[in-house]
């Protein structure tokens, strides 16, 4: 269930790029959402798919097994609706979120994390292309693999949110002729919590086709040119 800011991100991307052969991160994003009350969105929750890792430390993300999926299939349904089912959106989400809940029956951590971005994406409208980052030709290194990755969809921009910035290296890019170009969407109105906070309470507080519309009238310099592969 991806914060606000990624889905934002996917949002203003002619692609997304999932990354499954790369290093699960505990305590990250990866296997978990923090989920926000509808009427006050200062009440949190953590949403976690309890995770384990056949090899250690090392094991890769679409290794990655779900704990007991039937129980943190179960949980998961719980919460949302604990959370969500007052919304007047809910009864619409709660059947479009059933892919998501079909997913646990994979035992994957990774199926599931990305079906529910794929359901929010398509309740907003995006009309981009998933790839698969293990499918496609790259080389090792942080910044070397995106450009690579970014290359292989014929792209000419790299879109960037700001904690990677301070890690990416532009010149694997510019090398292969391609812009990174950042993406920084607002901080105030939904967007305040928007780097913590799943984008479900958005979504249910708002409803899909008034978010859309917000994502789409972002201001001219938080979306780049088009052509924008995006890594998650």
């Amino acid at each position: 269930m991806p914060r606000l800011t990624t889905l934002a991100k996917l949002f203003a991307a002619d692609y997304w790029i999932v990354l499954d052969d790369v290093q699960f991160a505990r305590r990250d994003y990866q296997h978990r959402a923090r989920l926000a009350d509808l009427d006050d969105p200062t009440r949190q929750q953590w949403l976690t798919i309890p995770t384990h890792l056949p090899g250690g430390r090392a094991t890769l993300i679409r290794d990655a097994v779900i704990n007991a999926p039937g129980l943190a299939r179960r949980r998961t349904a719980g919460m949302l609706r604990q959370h969500y089912g007052a919304s007047s959106h809910w009864p619409a989400l709660a059947k479009a979120l059933d892919p998501v809940l079909g997913a646990f029956t994979t035992g994957r951590t990774a199926m599931v994390a990305e079906m529910s971005t794929r359901v929010l994406l398509d309740l907003l409208g995006w009309q981009g292309q998933i790839l698969t980052s293990s499918d496609l030709p790259a080389r090792p290194g942080r910044s070397v693999r995106l450009a690579d990755l970014a290359a292989a969809t014929g792209a000419r921009t790299y879109l960037c949110g700001t904690g990677g910035m301070t890690y990416l290296d532009p010149a694997p890019f510019t090398a292969q002729n391609i812009a990174v170009a950042p993406f920084r969407p607002p901080t105030t109105g939904i967007w305040s919590a928007g780097r913590r906070l799943s984008a479900l309470w958005a979504l249910t507080a708002l409803g899909p086709k008034s978010l859309a519309a917000r994502l789409q009238a972002l201001p001219v310099g938080a979306v780049p040119t088009p052509r924008r592969p995006l890594d998650a």
